[in-house]
C-alpha cells in the first residue's frame, strides 16, 4: 500500500506541470491586468482537472516506459464515465474524483491486458492496444454504477469538505500541519490535489460551476484562499529564516554552507519549492520538522483569523503572490506576518540547532563539504551527479526502474541497502528516504528531471 501511495502521489504531479504556464497566462490576461481575452483560454486547463488527473494516474501507474497508450487509455476512461454520467444523470459530477477513479481503472486495465494476444485476423487490436477496447466496454458499467453510487458519495465528501471549512482556523492548521508532515513520504499531493482541486463549489459569471481553492480563487471566488495563503508565509519567509539559521549556526566550511543556502532559500522564495532546504534538517532533527510543520499549520490559521486571504496557481512563491495580489483580501498585510514568522522561525531554528548541537550542514562532525555544483543550477553538473549516483546506489545492475517528481529521484531498486546514504548526499543529494526493500526516493531539487535524463543516459550506454 505504502509503494501504491508513492506512485499515486507521483502520478497526481503529471498534470499539476501544466498549472504553472496556465495559471500565469490566465491571471497576466485578465481585465485587471493586460486584458487579452484569447490568453483566457488556458483558464481551460484549470476546468479540466478530471481529464488531466486521467491521464497522469494512468500514466505514472502504467508497468511501461511508452506512456502513449496509457494516457489514451486514461482519457478514454475519463470520457466514457464522464458522458455515462451525464446520460443517466445530468446533475452528477464527480469532477476531480471521477478523474482518479478512471485513471486506476485505465492503468489496472492497462496492466491487466496490454499483453494479451488475439487470434490472426484480430492481431491488430490485440496487445498493447487491447486495452483500448477493454477500457470502453469496462467504463460503461462502472460509469452505471456510479449513477446509482456517487449521489451518496457526493453527500458524504459534501459533508466532510463542510466540516473542514466550518472547522475554520483549526480546520486550515491541520490541512497546512499535514501538508508539510506527509512531504517526506511524497504522500502531500494525494491530500492536496482535493484541496487545491475538488474543496468547495463556485458558479463564474458564465454559470459554470467550478471547484478547488486554487480552481475557484482564480475565478474570482471571495470564500477561496484561505487554505492556500498560510503557504506564502511558509516558501517565502520561513524557509529563507531556515537558511539563515543553518548558515549563521554552522561551524565549518561556512562559504559552502552559504552558497547552499542561499540557493535553497532563493528557490523557495521565488518558485516556492523548498525540499532542498526542507531536507537538510528533516532526518537530522524530527524535532525541527515538526516545528516546521506546525509554524505552517499556524501560519494559516493566523492568516484567516486576520482576514487575509491570498492563493497561487501553482507555487506559493514570489510571483504568484503579485500576480495574484489583485485576487486577494488584505494580501499586502501577508508581508508583516511574513516578517514574523521569519523572526519566529529563525530564532527558534538556531537555537535549538545550536543548544541541541544538531548536525546539520556546517556542524557535521567529519563531514565533507556539501556539494558545490547544486543540481538544477549547474547544467555541466547533471552528468556527474547522476553517475556518482549510480555509483552510491548499487550500479546499474541495481537499478530496476527510474522515475522523477518535481524534486526526487523515485527509483526501484533491487536492494535498497546497497545505497550509501552519506556518499549519495556528498554526491549531491540533499535527502534520501528509503522505502522498504526496494523502492528509494533521492532528493535532488529543482533539477531533478535533468539528473533523471542523465542516469537513463549512463545506464542505456552501460547496457
Amino acid at each position: 500500500m505504502k509503494h501504491f501511495l508513492q506512485k499515486l502521489g507521483k502520478s497526481l504531479l503529471i498534470p499539476i506541470a501544466a498549472l504553472p504556464a496556465a495559471g500565469l497566462l490566465l491571471r497576466l490576461s485578465a481585465v485587471d491586468m493586460l486584458d487579452i481575452p484569447l490568453f483566457q483560454a488556458s483558464g481551460v486547463i484549470l476546468n479540466n482537472m478530471d481529464i488531466l488527473i486521467a491521464i497522469g494516474i494512468a500514466m505514472g501507474l502504467a508497468n511501461t516506459k511508452d506512456k502513449g497508450i496509457p494516457a489514451l487509455t486514461g482519457f478514454l476512461a475519463v470520457s466514457v464515465l464522464q458522458e455515462g454520467l451525464g446520460i443517466l444523470n445530468q446533475n452528477l459530477d464527480m469532477s476531480v474524483f471521477g478523474g482518479v477513479v478512471a485513471g486506476l481503472v485505465a492503468a489496472f486495465i492497462y496492466n491487466r491486458f496490454h499483453q494479451t494476444r488475439l487470434p490472426s485476423m484480430f492481431a491488430f487490436f490485440g496487445g498493447e492496444k487491447f486495452p483500448i477496447t477493454m477500457i470502453i466496454l469496462v467504463m460503461i458499467p462502472i460509469a452505471g454504477l456510479f449513477s446509482v453510487v456517487w449521489p451518496y458519495a457526493q453527500s458524504g465528501i459534501d459533508a466532510f469538505s463542510q466540516m473542514l471549512v466550518g472547522l475554520g482556523a483549526f480546520g486550515i492548521f491541520v490541512f497546512g500541519f499535514f501538508n508539510r508532515f506527509l512531504l517526506p513520504f511524497g504522500l502531500h499531493h494525494v491530500m492536496n490535489t482535493y484541496v487545491y482541486f475538488g474543496l468547495g463549489r463556485f458558479e463564474t459569471a458564465s454559470r459554470e460551476t467550478v471547484t478547488g481553492e486554487i480552481t475557484r480563487f482564480l475565478n474570482g471566488d471571495p470564500a477561496a484562499g484561505y487554505f492556500l495563503g498560510g503557504f506564502f508565509v511558509t516558501m517565502m519567509f520561513g524557509i529563507p529564516a531556515i537558511a539563515l539559521a543553518i548558515t549563521r549556526a554552522a561551524r565549518t566550511k561556512k562559504k559552502e554552507t552559504k552558497a547552499l543556502m542561499s540557493s535553497g532559500a532563493a528557490t523557495s522564495l521565488i518558485t516556492g519549492i523548498t525540499e532542498p532546504i526542507e531536507f537538510t534538517f528533516l532526518f537530522t532533527s524530527p524535532l525541527l520538522y515538526f516545528l516546521h510543520s506546525v509554524y505552517t499549520g499556524l501560519a494559516g490559521m493566523v492568516l484567516y483569523l486576520l482576514g487575509i486571504r491570498h492563493g497561487f496557481s501553482w507555487g506559493a512563491g514570489a510571483i504568484d503572490y503579485a500576480l495574484n495580489l489583485n485576487l486577494s483580501d488584505r494580501g499586502l498585510l501577508l508581508i508583516p506576518v511574513g516578517l514574523a514568522f521569519f523572526v519566529l522561525y529563525y530564532v527558534t531554528f538556531y537555537l535549538v540547532i545550536t543548544k541541541r548541537n544538531v548536525p546539520v550542514i556546517g556542524r557535521e562532525q567529519d563531514a565533507e563539504a556539501p556539494a558545490k555544483s547544486e543540481p538544477g543550477t549547474m547544467h555541466s553538473g547533471y552528468e556527474t551527479i547522476a553517475a556518482n549516483i549510480l555509483q552510491h546506489i548499487g550500479g546499474r545492475e541495481n537499478v530496476i526502474a527510474c522515475d522523477n517528481c518535481m524534486t526526487r529521484l523515485r527509483m526501484k531498486l533491487t536492494d535498497t541497502s546497497l545505497a550509501d546514504e552519506t556518499k549519495l548526499k556528498q554526491a549531491g543529494a540533499h535527502g534520501v528516504i528509503k522505502i522498504g526493500r526496494h523502492d528509494i526516493q533521492i532528493v535532488i531539487g529543482p533539477g531533478a528531471a535533468h539528473v533523471k535524463r542523465e542516469l537513463e543516459n549512463i545506464i542505456e550506454r552501460e547496457s
